[in-house]
C-alpha cells in the first residue's frame, strides 16, 4: 500500500480558493443573472450568452478576490 500523501502549503491554498470560487460564483451569480436578465430584452441565444458573460464576469472576479483575500488572511 503506498504512504499516504499530505501537504502542507506554505501561504495560499490556491485549489481551496479555485474551487470555493467556482461554487460560490454558481450560488450567488446564478440567481443574480437570472434577476437581472428579466429586466432586459434578450431575443436570441447569442444575446442571452453575451449578457450572461457581461454580467457573470465581473461576479466571478469579485468572488475570486473575496476568496483568495479570505485565504490570505486566514494562511
Amino acid at each position: 500500500m503506498p504512504a499516504r500523501e499530505t501537504t502542507n502549503p506554505d501561504g495560499v491554498d490556491y485549489g481551496w480558493v479555485m474551487q470555493v470560487t467556482f461554487v460560490a460564483t454558481i450560488v450567488v451569480g446564478a440567481p443574480v443573472v437570472a434577476v437581472l436578465s428579466t429586466t432586459t430584452e434578450l431575443a436570441s441565444w447569442t444575446e442571452r450568452a453575451l449578457f450572461a458573460v457581461r454580467v457573470g464576469a465581473p461576479i466571478w472576479f469579485c468572488t475570486s478576490i473575496a476568496a483568495y483575500l479570505y485565504a490570505r488572511r486566514e494562511a
